[in-house]
């Protein structure tokens, strides 16, 4: 398995590994090919893919808000789920965010994803039952 740095060209693929994996995605708004042309052109190092051979297995996307590295939107096929790709994904994005000295990195996950709770808790991250995530939205494009 290789890990890369992904581009736009890798959009498609990218949108069909999300469909496969059950990922949802809002294509009109954030997850747009406009919206994912400027995170990948702004933070070039921060979304990369998971391969075998010539195939996109997984997908991880992070940002950088200046103070703490955001891991975002993890996906795997289905069929290579279990294998350590998902890990593998987490351990490469943390490499680069702490490359660029960020000592704390965050993710979200909703309540009901154990999978990706458990996952994450192996991956050494701790659960906060005291912090709320509220957001507020232009519409359910976004």
């Amino acid at each position: 398995m290789d890990i890369k740095s992904l581009t736009i060209d890798s959009y498609d693929s990218i949108i069909a590994l999300w469909e496969s994996a059950g990922l949802p995605y809002k294509p009109e708004g954030r997850d747009s090919r406009e919206e994912m042309k400027k995170q990948l052109e702004r933070d070039p190092d921060l979304t990369l893919g998971a391969f075998e051979e010539d195939e996109l297995i997984g997908v991880i996307m992070g940002t950088d808000d200046g103070r703490k590295g955001w891991i975002n939107r993890l996906a795997v096929l289905p069929k290579y789920t279990r294998r350590g790709v998902a890990s593998k994904l987490i351990h490469s994005l943390e490499y680069t965010l702490r490359k660029r000295g960020r000592k704390i990195i965050c993710t979200l996950v909703e309540d009901w994803n154990e999978v990706s709770l458990d996952l994450f808790k192996k991956a050494g991250y701790e659960k906060h039952e005291d912090i709320f995530y509220l957001s507020k939205r232009e519409g359910d494009h976004v």
